[in-house]
């Protein structure tokens, strides 16, 4: 199964930008459905993007337009562009991966169960 690792996060200033990157080391990143979500320090999380087999991708409501899921096969590297954050935006974030359907894959779904990765914080201020 997968085995995902982050990077990327940091402390940025609001306005800015920011890229995460998801690397699996273990096998089958091309064969799950993929995606990030986000857990505040007062452990609420949600959804923030997916994207299956196929390339479509799905993103919450908070970050349409400003947020950017994409992934690379041959690296097995999954991204989040973010741009511009804003201080709502500070999290820890997980990459999130899981053999669903396309049509069950989505980022609250992926963040209620599947492999997920130990995170990367964001801070905006």
């Amino acid at each position: 199964h997968v085995q995902l690792v982050e990077s990327g996060g940091g402390l940025v200033q609001s306005g800015g930008s920011l890229r995460l990157s998801c690397t699996d080391f273990g096998r089958g990143f091309e064969h799950y459905c993929m995606g990030w979500f986000r857990q505040t320090p007062e452990n609420e999380r949600a959804g923030v993007a997916s994207i299956d087999l196929s390339g479509a991708t799905t993103y919450g409501d908070s970050v349409k337009g400003r947020f950017t899921i994409s992934k690379d096969v041959t690296t097995s590297t999954l991204y989040l562009d973010m741009d511009p954050l804003n201080p709502s935006d500070t999290a820890k974030y997980h990459c999130a991966a899981d053999r669903r359907p396309p049509q069950l894959c989505n980022g609250p779904l992926l963040a209620k169960s599947g492999f997920w990765g130990q995170g990367t914080q964001v801070t905006v201020s």
